[in-house]
């Protein structure tokens, strides 16, 4: 099962790649479109911002490419900004996003008294046993979040999961092939290696 992690020029890809690797999985790291088409399977981890992301993608050749992927029912795993730039725009810039989702990327606000970037362990709030990625983990599950922004979908069904901060956010999306966690598995230890492991095993 060939698992491509899109290098994009952002994102922690080497904790990602270990994480797979370590797991069982067979995962390559690639900034070529026909490697997206070969895999069975995508992660997209990504770091920086929503606007640099989508033109690190562009530039590649790698956004068409990815979203063709993704509506074509290939199993997608996005991590923070992997997330995020599904939706169709973002608070951070004006570049459009992949608009897989409807929906937009909103900043967290500080006057609701928390500080901006929102940095540290926080749980995830199961809002759909129906999320694989989630199987055999325990409600208000502890995972590490590093990130100024959120993704705010339209179809509130999305939102697999919930965390608080401030506000109530989606940290957990999926429908149907597409699965996305705001919080980073990789640096989330146990918990977040089961589920990455959940994802493989898909």
């Amino acid at each position: 099962m060939k698992i491509c992690v899109i290098d994009y020029g952002l994102g922690n890809l080497a904790s990602v790649y270990n994480a797979l690797l370590t797991l069982g999985g067979n995962p390559r790291i690639s900034d070529l479109p026909e490697d997206i088409e070969k895999a069975d399977k995508i992660v997209l981890p990504g770091v920086g911002s929503f606007q640099d992301a989508m033109l690190g993608l562009e530039k590649r050749g790698l956004a068409h490419t990815l979203k063709k992927a993704i509506l074509s029912g290939k199993l997608y795993l996005g991590i923070c900004l992997g997330l995020q730039i599904l939706f169709e725009k973002s608070e951070e810039g004006k570049r459009a996003g992949l608009s897989i989702l409807k929906g937009r990327v909103k900043r967290f606000d500080e006057k609701t008294g928390v500080k901006v970037p929102h940095i540290g362990w926080n749980t995830v709030s199961l809002k759909s046993t129906e999320c694989k990625l989630f199987r055999d983990i325990e409600e208000d599950a502890y995972f590490y979040f590093d990130h100024s922004y959120y993704g705010e979908p339209e179809e509130k069904s999305l939102a697999a999961g919930n965390t608080k901060y401030g506000i109530s956010f989606s940290s957990v999306i999926h429908k149907d092939n597409i699965y996305a966690v705001q919080f980073h598995p990789e640096r989330s230890q146990g918990l977040g290696l089961e589920v990455l492991k959940n994802f493989i095993n898909l």
